[in-house]
């Protein structure tokens, strides 16, 4: 590990909690893919759907334990 990198590391764990964990959090923002916030936008907007086809009765819900089974035995 370079000299910079641990000197920054030193005085980071120097800081108060609530700094550390709001530096913490822009370095973790910094890393993920701008795409991956649309996508888990898509996915909210899936869930509600599916959500209200099922409050509406358009579909019925299956118990995943009863769907695996049956594509576990599909699979043989």
């Amino acid at each position: 590990m370079s000299s910079k990198i641990e000197d920054l590391e030193s005085a980071v764990l120097e800081l108060p909690e609530k700094g550390r964990a709001r530096l913490a959090k822009v370095l973790l923002l910094s890393l993920e893919d701008p795409a991956a916030e649309s996508t888990d936008q898509a996915w909210i907007e899936e869930a509600e759907h599916r959500y209200e086809e099922i409050r509406r009765g358009d579909v019925e819900a299956q118990d995943s334990d009863e769907v695996f089974r049956e594509a576990r035995a599909r699979r043989r």
